[in-house]
Order: structure tokens, then sequence, then C-alpha cells
């Protein structure tokens, strides 16, 4: 991980930038919430060298794909420009917005780049179109191996100036791939690109939760013939036991400061939440109580917890006291609600709840206000998990007869299915990382 890091450190981060940090463009939880017309032009050759590599359409082509993933945007067809290329500059002086504004766009993306085959320098700018202002301007500058590096830092500025929440480009989704008796835990990026096989350990692995530094993963597996818990150090690859009590060790939640784990044990007999202090090395009851208590998931400030009981006859969403106290009933709609995933905002708890006999994705306000279903697909909605920032929700959705991963906007627009293994591979468990803060 220090590698991958410390390669982009080389990356020019700024060497000059004009921000409208005040003015927040789009309000992504606005009821009827609709997408926003951009423009993006071919980059400019500002160089001398040839552009033998066609970084000009290269770089619109990017922006434009990019942009579209994040569910905000709708690219308008180049067919459609009215600006003479070869006239138009990329500067508000050489731009006439009434062109753009005429076919329908709110925003116009340009840019330019220099090739000097040694270096890349590319500048990036993205104007508001009603007002004629320039919103956000960046130059990077590296080798030319990183121009998708540059695209993606750029993107999610635009949504920083934009929506006022930085992107999820630098983020990765950890998930289960499933094989017949095997499963192992896998990562790829939000874009769905760089799907990597974490761990080889030939067992029934589950439930891989992100450690808050993106460092370590939490997880459970059956690798000593019990289902135990273990904690995977992703530099090294290094796998190390946390608990194997006889009966369960589910992996939960991490605290926000990375020094605790909340874990679901049945080591007294039926399934309770337990909380491990990992630097103390110590093991501390949460819940007693007759009946099953699963999936705990902190709040943010780690000042409560989220879990499923079936204290109340069928299995529901509580909260409690990070202590244990303060139990409280959360979800009352539904006979089977189940894995709460707490939005990092703090406000939403996602779970998964079933309705006409088949299980979807709901969101609630933590105080149990203001229920909303966010999928309808025929394939079901499970276990889902937040992106950073709350923007987004991974989940699991049966399609074409096997789980997949899917991704929708936090008021459960934009679906899409990200890749994955293919062949006879099922999927699960999907966990959200941190931002890397590689861009």
């Amino acid at each position: 991980m220090r590698k991958i890091v410390g390669s982009f450190v080389v990356l020019l981060i700024l060497l000059w930038s004009i921000t409208a940090w005040s003015k927040v463009y789009i309000d992504i939880n606005a009821p009827g919430f609709q997408k926003y017309p951009i423009a993006i032009t071919d980059f400019k050759n500002i160089g001398t060298k040839e552009d033998k590599k066609k970084l000009s359409v290269w770089f619109a082509y990017q922006l434009s794909r990019h942009l579209k993933l994040t569910g905000f945007f709708n690219t308008i067809n180049p067919g459609a420009f009215l600006e003479d290329p070869e006239q138009a500059g990329i500067t508000i002086d050489g731009i006439n917005f009434s062109d753009w504004s005429s076919i329908g766009a709110d925003f116009l993306i340009k840019g330019g780049f220099n090739n000097d085959g040694k270096e890349l320098s590319v500048e990036f700018r993205i104007f508001d179109v009603v007002e004629g202002r320039l919103i956000v301007g960046k130059r990077y500058q590296d080798r030319f191996t990183k121009r998708k590096i540059m695209v993606l830092k750029f993107v999610n500025e635009i949504l920083l100036a934009l929506t006022g929440e930085k992107g999820v480009f630098d983020t990765k989704i950890a998930f289960v791939g499933k094989d017949r008796d095997v499963s192992e835990i896998y990562t790829i990026d939000f874009d769905g690109a760089n799907l990597i096989k974490i761990t080889r350990l030939e067992s029934l692995t589950m439930l891989p939760r992100w450690s808050p530094d993106v460092g370590k993963i939490f997880f459970t597996s059956y690798l000593n013939g019990n289902p135990d818990s273990y904690i995977m150090n992703l530099s090294t690859r290094r796998v190390k036991e946390l608990t194997s009590f006889t009966g369960l060790n589910l992996a939960s939640s991490w605290s926000s400061d990375g020094s605790k784990l909340l874990l679901a044990l049945s080591k007294d007999g039926n399934e309770e939440i337990y909380v491990k202090d990992i630097k103390k090395d110590s093991l501390r009851r949460l819940t007693r109580n007759p009946s099953i208590d699963v999936s705990p998931t902190w709040s943010p400030d780690g000042k409560k917890i989220a879990f499923v009981s079936n204290r109340s006859g069928s299995p529901q969403i509580f909260t409690m006291d990070s202590n244990g106290k303060g139990i409280s009933r959360l979800t009352y709609e539904g006979s089977y609600n189940t894995s709460p995933n707490w939005s990092p905002r703090g406000n939403r708890i996602a779970y998964e709840g079933m309705t006409n006999g088949r299980f979807q994705i709901f969101s609630i306000d933590e105080d149990g206000g203001n229920l909303m279903q966010l999928t309808f697909e025929g394939g079901g909605g499970e276990a889902p998990s937040w992106s950073p920032g709350g923007m987004y929700l991974a989940f699991i959705s049966t399609i074409g007869g096997k789980k997949k991963i899917c991704i929708i906007n936090s008021n459960g627009l934009n679906l899409r299915v990200l890749g994955a293994p293919g062949g006879s591979y099922a999927l699960d468990s999907p966990s959200w990382s941190s931002r890397l803060n590689l861009y």
C-alpha cells in the first residue's frame, strides 16, 4: 500500500486552481432529482508534437465515461455542438456561452495538453454555462502512464465543487466471490477497474470489513473448520486470527478510529454482540438477551450501534448506546429487516427488508423517521454498504440467476452493475472502503 501511495505523490498536485467553493450547484438529495446536461469538448493539443496518442479524444471520452458513472450528469452528443473547434479556445475569452446554452448545456468542460514525449501536462476546466464563469480549473503534470489518474482526480474535484461532496473514484469495494464450496475476498475500484483477489485460503470466507485506514480487512472464515474471525494486513497479506470461540465468530464493524471491532459471537449459547478492543486485546459483551442479536454497525461518531434482533418476535433493526444500554427498536414496517449499515453522514441507516417475498434495500432516519424503499428490482437487494460521504450504496442483487454487485445513488437512482469475476462465481457481502487519498 505504501508503494502505491508513494507513486502518486510524484503527481504535481496543483500548479494553479480557481474554484467557486461557496456555491453548491447540485443538490443530490433533492426530491425529483434530474441529471444535469454537460458538454465535453475534445482537448486541444497546446504542445508542438503531433497527437499520435489521440489524447484529444481520449480525455473527452474518459471524462464523459466517469461523469456518467456518478449518476449526476447526462453528456451531450458532440454532434450537437455549434462551435468551430479550430477557432474556439479553452478560456472564458475564447468561449461563446450562448452556443452552449442553446443546445441545453448547464456545464461545459474544456482542456488542453502538452505531451513532449517525457512528461504530460494537462489543463482541465469546467464552466458554468448559464453564468458564463469558470467553476474549477486544474493543471496536472506527470508521466504519460498517469493520464487516467489525472482524469479521476479532476472528476473528484468537479464533484466537490458542484455537490459539496468529494467523489469516490479513489475508493474500493471488497466483496466475496463464491465458487461452489470455496469463497474468497476480492476488491474492485468504483469504476469497475482493478479487480484483485485478496485471499487464497481455499475455504469458505465471508463478511469482509475494511479498516478505516484501508490497510486491513476484518473477516470470517472456516479456514480451521470453525467460523472464526481474522484480520488480514493488505500490505503483507498476512492473516491473523482474532477470535476462535466454539460456534459463530461473525465479523461486523470497525470503530471509526480503528481501535475496536464489533462481532456477533455464539460462545455463550446464543448470538450476542461483543466489542473487541484491539490494542488492549479485551473482549466485552454488549447485549444480554435470550433472543438472537447480530449484525452490529457503529454510527460514525461511535456513540451508537445499530443491530438486528428477533427479540420483538421477528428480525428487526434496533439501536443502542455504544456501552450496550438504551436499546430502542428502529424498524416497524415489514416482518424481516436485517443487515443495517450506518451512513457516514450519520443521519441514515440502510438495511435489507423483506417485501413481497423478496429482500429490497431501504433507508431510514436514525430516529426511525422518513422510511424510503430504494430498490424495486426483480432480483431484490441485499447487504447494503455506504460509500464514503454517503453518496452511493453498494448491494447485492440477483441478475441472470447469479448474485451481482450493484451500485445506486443514495436516492435509489442510477442503478448499475459492477464488474466482477466471471464463470460460475456468485457474489456477496460488499464493503466500501474509505478514500485512499491517491487522487
